[in-house]
């Protein structure tokens, strides 16, 4: 194993004096790395804390219930490792309570003037940015990412969701022109642990604007913002059984496929088990959707604005962990300014600060689970035995208690490694070169997953010119990790089919 710490950053055991890179002038460093810079960032800790029931059952008809298999799991705080509440976990039977609830509403929701429904999701967005705060606040300790990730991403995202959706209720026949379109019925609905609110908001606004009814399981490990954002749909006054939130892990999800009262499934998760789904699937009318995972790749050109180019790639990898499955954890780098683009990315990631997810100061945040983090680390000792040099730049001392990973980039990445293959779901970014264009599309299309892209260049021309010839389903210019509920996204090849937002993701909702 090869591990590189910055020069800056080294230490000399026999002048006291930190060692100078020499190819740089040494410069006055004012980041906020704890235990790096001259000074350091004074804790700025969130502080609302908003009240969490030592227990939660199921949302199934308009209303919270034991679980009937008597079973619950805990709700772990991954930046403490303390129990935060006990979850109820949704039994075959739970499940199929839920979907009664569902089928039983829909005639109901189905038949209520579109414009009705369209008040109801408004006031779903409204009363979701009314409790904006507690929203981000459950949203961090459950999951682990930064309150100001939680704060200024993923709570306006989700309420932005249900607001655009609020005003295609009434205009589905200018969205499909030509056609009479009638909800599919009931939908069954499965999100991830890396953006549970967010999520829930791309399956479930959408599938209510068509006049579907739903059932939601969300991930094991992020249970929270789901079921508080039951609690808005009982405090709108939803109609009952038209939302059913179950909670639980595989065998729930399972319960939920298998059901023969579902009528659609939307998945978004791995691509392990959205095979299994699709499999589970192909012998039943039910409609099908998959977002999976993904080894998105960002490309730099020479000419590209290395600056603007540096926060990109920190964006997309560190800022959220890693932990989206576009994630640009891939990074390809045209030849010659590769030296240049490392010694950046090294002076940018040692300034990273890693911590309290609570504090308003903290960029990378705790690993979602003990599970993920154990993944994260198994990839990591198969980057280093593989030959790849590993980047420890970053200065951040990490918290005693908790799961945390100090965020690193390899080079010297060969494509057939491992890290630059498969899926990592954490902050480890893979670097490799190209000398052509032809070079980069060819290496950035060689992988099984097809979700998203980045490219860099100031040439308007070689943009358009490389991105529609990269196979994947978003690909970001000069920016990377920006959404918008207009915007349609998903994959291509494993990373799944089908579409969320935009006029392209009502089309999965409507027959």
């Amino acid at each position: 194993m090869r591990t590189v710490t910055h020069p800056e950053h080294e230490h000399d055991a026999t002048t006291g004096d930190k060692g100078m890179n020499k190819a740089r002038p040494a410069r006055l460093d004012l980041r906020a790395a704890s235990g790096g810079g001259l000074f350091d960032y004074a804790p700025a800790p969130e502080s609302v804390r908003p009240d969490i029931a030592d227990r939660y059952g199921l949302f199934i008809d308009g209303s919270f219930v034991e679980p009937g298999s008597g079973n619950w799991f805990p709700s772990i705080n991954p930046a403490t490792e303390g129990t935060m509440s006990m979850i109820a976990e949704a039994s075959t039977a739970d499940v199929d309570r839920a979907v009664k609830a569902a089928r039983e509403a829909l005639p109901a929701w189905s038949g209520l003037p579109a414009k009705e429904r369209g008040k109801y999701l408004y006031r779903i967005a409204r009363r979701m940015q009314e409790r904006a705060r507690e929203l981000a606040v459950l949203e961090t300790l459950d999951g682990g990412k930064p309150i100001k990730e939680s704060r200024d991403v993923d709570v306006p995202l989700a309420c932005a969701h249900f607001f655009y959706h609020a005003g295609w209720a009434d205009k589905l026949k200018f969205a499909l022109p030509g056609r009479d379109p009638k909800p599919v019925g009931v939908c069954g609905q499965i999100i991830p642990w890396n953006f549970p609110l967010l999520m829930l908001a791309w399956k479930i606004a959408p599938a209510l604007a068509c006049g579907n009814t739903v059932v939601l399981k969300p991930a094991e490990t992020t249970s929270l913002t789901a079921l508080r954002f039951a609690e808005i749909c009982a405090e709108i006054g939803l109609p009952k059984g038209v939302v059913n939130i179950v909670t639980g892990a595989g065998e729930t999800g399972r319960a939920i496929v298998e059901h023969d009262g579902i009528d659609k499934i939307a998945f978004t998760g791995s691509t392990q088990v959205g095979k299994m789904i699709a499999k589970a699937v192909a012998p039943t009318n039910k409609r099908l959707t998959l977002e999976l995972g993904g080894k998105s790749a960002n490309i730099i050109f020479e000419d590209a604005s290395l600056d603007q180019a540096i926060e990109g790639i920190i964006e997309g990898i560190y800022f959220n962990q890693g932990h989206v499955c576009c994630a640009g954890s891939r990074l390809f780098v045209q030849e010659s300014i590769l030296d240049t683009v490392i010694d950046k990315l090294s002076d940018r990631m040692s300034s990273l600060r890693v911590g309290d997810p609570m504090d308003k100061n903290t960029d990378v945040g705790a690993i979602n689970s003990k599970e993920q983090l154990a993944t994260i680390s198994k990839y990591l000792t198969l980057g280093d035995k593989e030959g790849a040099v590993r980047h420890d730049v970053c200065n951040s001392s990490l918290p005693d208690k908790g799961f945390w990973c100090r965020p690193c980039f390899y080079s010297g990445v060969q494509p057939s490694h491992t890290i630059a293959r498969e899926e990592i779901f954490g902050p480890v970014l893979a670097v490799m070169s190209f000398r052509t264009p032809e070079e980069a599309i060819s290496r950035a299309n060689n992988s099984p997953y097809g979700l998203a892209a980045g490219v860099w260049t100031d040439k308007g021309s070689k943009i358009f010119d490389v991105a529609r010839r990269l196979d994947a389903g978003i690909v970001w210019l000069n920016t990377y990790n920006k959404f918008d509920p207009t915007s349609p996204f998903g994959g291509y090849k494993e990373s799944g089919f089908g579409r969320e937002g935009g006029r392209h993701g009502l089309l999965a909702y409507c027959r």
